[in-house]
């Protein structure tokens, strides 16, 4: 059988790069996408630690035309839209252009390379599409509602795109970690930071020490990278994948206590 091509974006650290290594440990042509020539020394020199042959290919997911330079260059068999990044703040904090570039990053891109990974799919009868989502893909916090918003609207897109291209034998799947070690949580403890001035300062600071708390205690994210790889050698993958216990218990919880209950805890919390 043909190596199959798998294209991983956001590839330079935390989950994208676990992905890669993982993926090429398993057999598969393994294709990274970061932003620069630094960042894909670093995925060649990890990869090269790791004993095996990662290629990467320089890749903004927001500038179409690269986009469409990539899938046709590499005619990938299994996709990986892992890129993205954190926004912790408050609804009020956040202006347009930032909410635009989220979007455009978390939402448009990976269906904009789903769209033009799909016709080589189909050429070769079957294909996986495989999108990173969250926990976040399932419930809203305070603080978090950019980034929540963007995963539940990939979560509603990839439902619908795994019914429209079932036919085709190709498969959509949503994996929804938890908390995992990576270089997301220093971004967002950033942004917590520089968040101040703001009507919601004591709620920051309470988040960043929450942040600064679980931090240690999370897991490799080598875990996530194991279920993206299965999901693209079973046979016949599930359309969802929720990872870590933590996700599984904020899932039952969000599930099993009334909303107004929910919203009074998370005010206690937070100080709102």
């Amino acid at each position: 059988m043909r190596e199959r091509t798998v294209v991983t974006t956001g590839a330079n650290s935390g989950l994208g790069l676990a992905t890669v290594l993982e993926l090429a440990r398993r057999g598969f042509r393994s294709i990274g996408t970061v932003r620069s020539q630094a960042k894909a020394r670093s995925v060649r020199e990890a990869a090269a630690a790791a004993g095996v042959r990662v290629e990467t290919a320089l890749l903004d997911v927001t500038d179409a035309e690269q986009c469409r330079r990539v899938i046709d260059r590499f005619k990938p068999w299994g996709l990986v839209n892992n890129a993205g990044s954190p926004m912790v703040a408050a609804i009020e904090d956040i202006e347009d252009d930032e909410a635009q570039a989220l979007l455009e990053t978390m939402v448009v891109a990976p269906m904009r390379l789903a769209r033009l990974a799909l016709p080589h799919m189909r050429r070769e009868g079957s294909g996986r599409i495989i999108n990173m989502s969250s926990i976040y893909g399932r419930l809203s916090t305070p603080l978090n509602g950019w980034y929540q918003g963007a995963k539940h609207a990939l979560e509603a897109l990839s439902d619908a795109l795994r019914v429209e291209v079932a036919s085709s034998g190709i498969a959509v799947v949503l994996i929804e970690p938890g908390g995992f070690r990576t270089e997301l949580w220093a971004d967002a403890e950033r942004q917590t930071v520089e968040r101040r001035p703001s009507a919601y300062e004591q709620a920051y600071q309470r988040t960043l020490q929450g942040i600064r708390l679980t931090t240690p205690l999370l897991a490799s994210p080598s875990r996530v990278a194991e279920v993206i790889a299965r999901a693209l050698t079973v046979r016949s993958p599930r359309p969802r994948y929720l990872v870590g216990y933590d996700a599984q218990l904020a899932n039952l919880v969000d599930r099993a206590i009334p909303t107004r209950i929910k919203d009074r805890v998370m005010r206690l919390t937070l100080g709102l």
